[in-house]
């Protein structure tokens, strides 16, 4: 799989570069700004993308994935982010979701995880950073219908919303796929989202009722 990867830290950029070809990825470039990154768009498969770029340090990274999209629909693009800046994932997702990863910088450092997000997000899939599903959910009101799920329903919920499988929770909380199903079938019950929902379009859901 060709990446680029648009990051303005030398070092954090040159260590994913690093990373990526460990992991078997063709990295076709490596660049320190939004424009570049574009110039380099027809290259790659999918890119990985810093929020906060020159000139400004703002959000240019996030206007270049977005363009990035808008030439090549579908482009799958995993946006860094040093801070919780959930703004800036909302905006992200608002033009549509499929083929899109927000994570902290932070998360690079687990490798598994990362590059399971990265393969994740060149599939077509959507990731999303636990903190920034941690900060959708405390946000919402005291009579929203997300307040009425069991703890266990919520730590579910979150981990729908970052994208995973049944499996994949099962393994997480140390419970069965049986379990798992059933917590998902109250979670959509109580919240109104349509059990008919499931894989991609599952996390979709779950990401759009967080964001209402």
């Amino acid at each position: 799989m060709r990446i680029v990867i648009a990051e303005d830290d030398t070092l954090l950029r040159e260590g994913l570069a690093l990373l990526l070809r460990s992991e078997g990825f063709d990295v076709v470039a490596a660049v320190d700004n939004a424009d570049d990154f574009l110039l380099r768009l027809d290259e790659a498969d999918a890119a990985v993308v810093d929020v906060r770029m020159p000139p400004t340090f703002t959000s240019e990274g996030l206007k270049a994935a977005a363009e990035a999209r808008a030439r090549r629909p579908g482009f799958p693009v995993l946006v860094l982010s040093a801070y919780v800046e959930d703004r800036y994932a909302g905006e992200l997702l608002a033009a549509g979701a499929d083929g899109l990863g927000y994570l902290l910088k932070e998360r690079v450092g687990k490798v598994a995880s990362f590059i399971d997000a990265l393969h994740r997000v060149a599939a077509g899939g959507t990731v999303m950073d636990p903190e920034v599903i941690s900060q959708l959910m405390s946000r919402r009101r005291a009579d929203d219908p997300v307040q009425s799920l069991t703890p266990r329903e919520r730590e579910v919920l979150g981990l729908m919303a970052e994208g995973l499988d049944n499996a994949t929770i099962a393994a997480r909380l140390f419970v069965t796929e049986t379990a798992v199903s059933k917590h998902i079938g109250n979670i959509f019950a109580k919240l109104g989202l349509a059990t008919s929902d499931s894989g991609h379009r599952r996390v979709l859901a779950v990401l759009a009722y967080l964001r209402d």
